[in-house]
């Protein structure tokens, strides 16, 4: 595994050389078709990238936080991506972004654990599966004699996790402490006078570290906009991997989410973008997924931020989506729409959008990926629209 150092030495030409180098030699693979998987963890605000900015009930429910005017960007009247995303905006003109609102695994409950188990797990339930569906979708490309899988961050996750042999590549051995986490400190220990003068005291002494860093490009988004890079080299490669999971944490806005979101929205629209022109003439045969475990609540609270809800955003990118749409079905956001009174209604299913890309995309059968990757999920079909022919 290389680590911050020896990347930085390395040309971007020289990645590869490098990993062969150091012993990771990849295997002639079956197919050119690509996938991506992006893992937003903390659970994406789906109405702030995505807005219905032309509907009352949304400004409405976020008397701060709604989007407009130069927020914005329009798409079809009703929708806008946020101005944060507009580097994607050239994909979704050229058909190559498609947007799902109202997303959501079928788990319903708002633990970030169990959402990203299941999400992960494959299994319909949290912790229903010790291995992850991707890694035992790779099974079914390869059947685990060639190393399709590789896996960046700084460790495997369960995604990833299994028999089928993987690779990995990590930037940074440990990640950063972030804000939400800070909040949350601050709060348990404000009825302590000891330890709230010592916390107090600890901020006061890194916040201009902290708030130059959040303006230069924070370490964990450093190493994603890397980590798209190093995945696009080895992607394209003539005998690399074919199917990545990468991810990025920071997404748990529960207060003052604006500013961050936005900078975290910016980072990953750049990655996607990293990606597209790193993976070149490859890209054709790629899909990169965008998903986090649920979505936020449809109104914000009173910390300028949203709580964990359950409808989110999937965004699909890539020379072989069906792009330049807004896909499934919405709701919208009327009192009476709203699931449990309060989150953005679960239409569409992350796993019926997993199927369409291991049967659509990647070709593996049907019957195997009701038989060995989503086994509890015969009743949901692979959505259609969503893969180019």
């Amino acid at each position: 595994m290389l680590n911050r150092r020896i990347f930085l030495q390395l040309s971007g030409a020289g990645v590869i050389a490098a990993l062969h180098r150091s012993g990771a030699v990849f295997a002639q693979t079956q197919g050119e078709k690509r996938f991506v998987f992006i893992f937003l963890r903390g659970g994406l605000d789906g109405l702030h990238a995505l807005a219905p900015y032309a509907d009352a009930e949304y400004r409405r429910l976020r008397p701060t936080l709604a989007l407009a005017g130069d927020q914005v960007v329009g798409l079809d009247g009703y929708f806008g991506l946020n101005a944060a995303l507009s580097g994607l905006m050239p994909l979704y003109q050229a058909g190559e972004l498609a947007l799902i609102p109202a997303a959501a695994t079928r788990y319903r409950e708002r633990s970030h654990f169990d959402g990203q188990n299941m999400l992960e797990n494959g299994s319909g339930r949290p912790f229903g599966a010790r291995d992850g569906w991707l890694n035992r979708a790779i099974l079914g490309l390869n059947g685990g004699d060639r190393r399709l899988g590789l896996a960046l961050g700084p460790s495997v996750p369960l995604l990833m996790q299994g028999v089928a042999g993987i690779r990995t590549f990590a930037v940074s051995p440990l990640p950063e402490v972030d804000d939400d986490f800070l909040f949350r400190m601050g709060q348990l220990y404000q009825n302590d006078p000891l330890f709230a003068q010592a916390f107090s005291a600890a901020q006061a002494a890194v916040q201009p570290a902290t708030a130059l860093t959040m303006m230069e490009r924070p370490l964990a988004q450093r190493d994603f906009a890397i980590s798209a890079q190093v995945a696009a080299e080895l992607l394209a490669a003539p005998e690399g991997p074919r199917i990545a999971a990468m991810e990025m944490q920071g997404w748990d806005t529960h207060h003052m989410q604006q500013g961050r979101l936005n900078a975290l929205l910016a980072e990953l629209a750049q990655g996607i973008v990293d990606l597209r022109h790193g993976l070149g003439a490859a890209w054709g045969d790629t899909v990169v997924m965008v998903a986090s475990e649920f979505g936020r609540t449809a109104a914000e609270n009173g910390s300028r931020g949203t709580d964990h809800g359950t409808g989110g955003l999937v965004m699909l990118a890539g020379g072989a989506v069906a792009g330049g749409q807004i896909l499934g079905e919405w709701p919208g956001l009327s009192a009476r729409a709203l699931y449990e009174a309060r989150d953005v209604a679960p239409l569409n299913t992350c796993e019926s959008l997993f199927k369409a890309i291991l049967t659509q995309h990647l070709g593996l059968a049907e019957g195997f990926v009701e038989d060995s990757v989503f086994s509890d999920s015969r009743g949901t079909a692979p959505i259609e629209g969503a893969i180019r022919s």
